[in-house]
């Protein structure tokens, strides 16, 4: 039985972005669980479950592998995610927009998601409890913008989450006990935040996975569609 969702059977663990600082806690603190049958998680560079989100064919693919083990997925977590690079960084400014950079933010924070959950989301039962997670920001809320610029980063997020609380209404119609949620990690002392850190309170990864679990945990259908941060405090989309 998984701690996770109360009722359930164990089932597959499924973590898209494992390699990255979060995607890898999270995977580990899983397998540390116990509470699956089997953990997968895929990235781009792992031999054994490659996927490159920005490629259907690839997500399309990885799916397919994955459904080879004939184990129900019972969690999804999407882990994935774009901030910076040598090249890209947040605008501060709209003077600063670019064409190529909003779209490269797009297709990896909201297309690219968009996609695996078309692919995997088929994995999942129809009956029974089951869990997706989309790790997104505080900064993709709407309400919540009282800063402004991260014009790229914060739209691609927003997008994002509507399409989690898009999803999560139809998959509840096919299965009411489907919970699919948003989740804030805070800032965690990885690759991605590490420019931006400043003075704010940050966490390792691990401390990070364990929050999330413990929000997971917490969880049942009536949370669905919902945006939550690692305190399991809701945000306003």
């Amino acid at each position: 039985m998984t701690v996770f969702i109360p009722n359930s059977s164990s089932g597959l663990a499924l973590i898209i972005g494992a390699s990255g600082g979060i995607g890898r806690a999270l995977k580990q603190a899983l397998i540390e669980e116990a509470s699956f049958d089997k953990v997968i998680g895929l990235s781009r560079n792992d031999s054994a479950h490659p996927i490159d989100i920005t490629d259907e064919i690839s997500v399309a693919a990885a799916a397919a592998k994955v459904s080879e083990t004939q184990i129900p997925a019972r969690l999804l977590i999407i882990a994935s995610g774009f901030l910076h690079n040598e090249i890209i960084k947040p605008e501060k400014t709209y003077r600063h927009l670019d064409p190529g950079v909003m779209m490269h933010n797009f297709q990896i924070n909201a297309i690219g998601p968009a996609l695996v959950l078309k692919h995997f989301l088929p994995l999942m039962p129809r009956q029974g409890h089951s869990l997706y997670v989309a790790i997104s920001a505080r900064v993709g809320s709407i309400s919540d913008n009282n800063l402004g610029g991260w014009h790229s980063y914060r739209a691609s997020k927003a997008a994002l989450n509507q399409v989690m609380r898009t999803l999560s209404i139809e998959t509840q119609r096919i299965n009411p006990q489907s919970i699919g949620v948003v989740l804030h990690p805070g800032t965690v002392d990885t690759n991605l935040s590490k420019p931006f850190q400043g003075t704010k309170s940050v966490n390792n990864p691990h401390e990070t996975a364990q929050k999330l679990i413990g929000v997971m945990k917490s969880l049942s259908p009536k949370d669905n569609g919902s945006f939550f941060d690692h305190k399991g405090l809701r945000i306003e989309y």
